[in-house]
C-alpha cells in the first residue's frame, strides 16, 4: 500500500512539472529586464582628469599665448591672425586643407562616389552650389563665396572657429566663414566684431563650444538636421548625454572624434556600424570613433544581452530617443508650400501649439519634434547618395541617401535613425534632382524673387548641369543615423520594447529573421499548444490508468 501512495505521488508530479516548464517558456519570452544592466565601465572622471574639465577650468597646455609677441600685435584681419599663428604652427594650415573639413569632399571607396558637403544633395537647404555664402559661414575657411574660392590660399584657414577659448568669436550667417567687422543686425540678433587680440591670445583645445557652434546649428537653425545634435548638448544633464554632462564623463567632442594631423575622426559619409576593436581613448583610429573602442563588446553583466551585441548596435537601446533637450529637430520639410504671403505681402512666418517654427514663405511648412523615437533598420555602415546627375524614379519617395545592411550581412547591425522626409524640386524630364538657386540679392535668387522656374535654371546653370526647362516637387528621404544624446544606463530601453507584440515592437517593421514574443504564426502557435494539451492529457490519462489497474490487480 505505501509504495501504491507513493507511486501515485510520483504520477502526480509529472503533470505539474509540465506546467511548470511551459509556464517557465512562455514567461522568457516576455522577461523584462533591463537592457542596460551593466556593468560600469572605466571612465576617466572628469575632476581626476583636467584634460577632460568643463569650458570655463584652467587651461592645461604648456604654451601661454599672451606672452608671444606675434599676437600682440593689432589685428585688422582675421587672415593676419592665420599668418602669425602660422609663424610657429608652420605645418598646420597645410595639414587642415588636406581635412575634409576644408574640402567639403570625400572619395568613398565601398560606393566609389565623391560626397561632402560640396557635391551632395540634401533635402533641408538642398545644395551649396550658388548659394555658398549663406553655406559656407560654417566653413573651416574664409572667403568660399562662389566656385572661383581658391583652396590652395593659407591665410584663409581659420584657425579661431576652433580654438578660441573665449565664446566672442563668431562667423557672421551670411559672410561665407568671416566674421563682422563692425556690428551688424542679423534676422534681430546683434553680432559684435570680435576682440582679435583678446581671441589669438586665449587660444586652446577645442570644446563641445567650438565643435557645436557649426554641428549644433547644421540646416540653418538650432537642431535641425541631426536631432542629437543641438545646443543643448553644451552643458547637458547627465539624463541627456552621460558622456558630455559636467556630472558624467565631461567628454569634449575630440575626445571620442580624436584628431590626427587636424584629420578628425568619424564621418558621417562613411560609417563603423560595429568594431571588435577596443582601445582607451584618445586614439588614432580615423574611422568613427564606437561604442566598442571603450567599451568592449561584451560590456553587461547580463551574458544574455551581451548576446545581442553581435546584432544591435549599442545605439539602438541606450538613445531611446533624441532631440531630448528640449531643442525641436525638423522631421518633415515641404518646399512645395513656399512663397505664400500675409495678405500684405509681407512674409509669412507661423508656429503650432507648441510653438515650434511650422510656415515660413522663404522655406515652407514643416514639422518639428522634440523627445522622438528613433527609426530602426540594418546598417552596414556604407550609405549611398542620390547625386544631381542620377536618375530618379519619380513615381515613389526618393532615398536621398540609402543605407545597405540586412540580416544576413555580417557587418550589419539593427542601428537608431533620425528619416527626415518632405518635398523638393525636380526635373520631372530629366528625371533628376535639381540645385536651384535660393540665397543672393540678385534677380534669379529664389528668395528674391520666389520664382522657382528663373532659381533652378540658375542653380543648374551654375552647377554645369542639364536642365529641361520644367520643374515639379518630389517626396524625398533622407537618413540621419543617431549615435549622440546616451541615456544612463537606468534608462537604456527594456527588452519588452522590441520583444513584444509587433505593433507595439520598436522593431517591428524589420523582416528576414524571427524574433521571440514578437513573431507569431497562428497555426503553429494553435499546433504547439494543441501538443502541449495532448501530452499533458496523455500523462493524466496514463496516470489514472495505471492506478485504476492496480487497484483491479490487488
Amino acid at each position: 500500500m505505501p509504495q501504491r501512495k507513493t507511486l501515485l505521488k510520483q504520477l502526480l508530479i509529472i503533470p505539474v512539472l509540465l506546467v511548470v516548464v511551459v509556464g517557465l517558456l512562455m514567461a522568457k519570452q516576455v522577461q523584462v529586464s533591463r537592457a542596460a544592466d551593466a556593468s560600469p565601465v572605466a571612465l576617466v572622471a572628469a575632476e581626476d582628469n583636467p584634460a577632460q574639465q568643463g569650458d570655463d577650468e584652467v587651461s592645461h597646455s604648456t604654451a601661454d599665448h599672451t606672452k608671444f609677441e606675434v599676437l600682440q600685435q593689432p589685428f585688422e584681419t582675421v587672415q593676419d591672425v592665420t599668418n602669425a599663428c602660422l609663424s610657429c604652427h608652420t605645418e598646420a594650415a597645410d595639414q587642415v586643407m588636406h581635412t575634409i573639413h576644408w574640402t567639403w569632399e570625400k572619395h568613398v571607396p565601398d560606393t566609389d562616389q565623391t560626397l561632402g558637403k560640396k557635391d551632395i544633395i540634401n533635402n533641408f537647404c538642398i545644395s551649396i552650389q550658388s548659394n555658398e555664402p549663406r553655406c559656407t559661414s560654417c566653413h573651416a575657411g574664409y572667403g568660399w563665396k562662389d566656385k572661383t574660392f581658391d583652396f590652395t590660399v593659407q591665410q584663409n584657414v581659420d584657425c579661431l572657429v576652433c580654438h578660441d577659448t573665449t565664446g566672442t568669436y563668431k562667423k557672421f550667417p551670411t559672410a561665407a566663414g568671416l566674421p563682422v567687422y563692425e556690428p551688424t543686425e542679423f534676422n534681430g540678433k546683434m553680432f559684435n566684431p570680435p576682440d582679435l587680440n583678446e581671441v589669438a591670445q586665449n587660444v586652446g583645445h577645442s570644446s563641445r563650444n567650438n565643435c557645436g557652434a557649426c554641428h549644433f546649428y547644421g540646416g540653418g537653425g538650432d537642431g535641425v538636421k541631426h536631432g542629437d545634435l543641438d545646443s543643448s548638448l553644451k552643458v547637458p544633464d547627465k539624463s541627456l548625454d552621460v558622456h558630455m554632462s559636467p556630472d558624467g564623463a565631461n567628454f569634449q567632442c575630440s575626445d571620442c572624434h580624436t584628431a590626427n594631423s587636424h584629420e578628425i575622426a568619424g564621418s558621417r559619409l562613411r560609417m563603423l556600424s560595429q568594431s571588435d576593436t577596443h582601445y582607451d581613448l584618445p586614439n588614432d583610429d580615423h574611422n568613427r570613433a564606437t561604442c566598442e573602442s571603450c567599451h568592449g563588446i561584451t560590456p553587461h553583466s547580463n551574458p544574455k544581452i551581451n548576446d545581442h551585441t553581435d546584432k544591435v548596435a549599442c545605439q539602438t537601446c541606450h538613445i531611446p530617443e533624441y532631440a531630448r533637450g528640449g531643442v525641436p529637430t525638423k522631421m518633415e520639410w515641404y518646399w512645395k508650400d513656399a512663397g505664400q504671403f500675409n495678405d500684405d505681402g509681407s512674409i509669412k512666418s507661423t508656429v503650432d501649439e507648441q510653438g515650434f517654427p511650422n510656415y515660413n514663405t522663404l522655406k515652407g511648412s514643416f514639422v518639428d519634434e522634440v523627445n522622438v523615437k528613433p527609426e530602426y533598420y540594418w546598417f552596414n555602415g556604407v550609405i549611398r547618395y542620390t547625386l544631381a546627375t542620377d536618375k530618379i524614379d519619380d513615381t515613389k519617395p526618393v532615398e536621398i541617401n540609402p543605407i545597405d545592411g540586412s540580416y544576413d550581412d555580417p557587418n550589419a547591425r539593427i542601428y537608431p535613425f533620425k528619416v527626415h522626409r518632405g518635398n523638393q524640386p525636380y526635373d520631372p524630364v530629366n528625371k533628376t534632382l535639381v540645385i536651384p538657386h535660393l540665397f543672393g540679392k540678385d534677380d534669379t535668387a529664389y528668395w528674391k524673387n520666389f520664382d522657382w522656374g528663373k532659381s533652378i535654371q540658375a542653380g543648374m546653370d551654375y552647377a554645369g548641369l542639364p536642365y529641361s526647362g520644367q520643374y515639379d516637387f518630389v517626396d524625398t528621404e533622407m537618413y540621419w543615423p543617431i549615435t549622440h544624446m546616451v541615456a544612463p544606463k537606468e534608462d537604456a530601453l527594456a527588452c519588452d520594447s522590441c520583444h513584444t507584440d509587433k505593433t507595439q515592437s520598436r522593431v517591428g517593421s524589420l523582416e528576414g529573421f524571427y524574433m521571440p514574443a514578437r513573431d507569431h504564426n497562428n497555426i503553429l502557435d494553435l499546433l504547439g499548444w494543441l501538443a502541449a494539451a495532448g501530452s499533458l492529457l496523455g500523462v493524466v490519462v496514463h496516470s489514472s490508468l495505471r492506478i485504476f489497474g492496480s487497484k483491479k490487480g490487488r
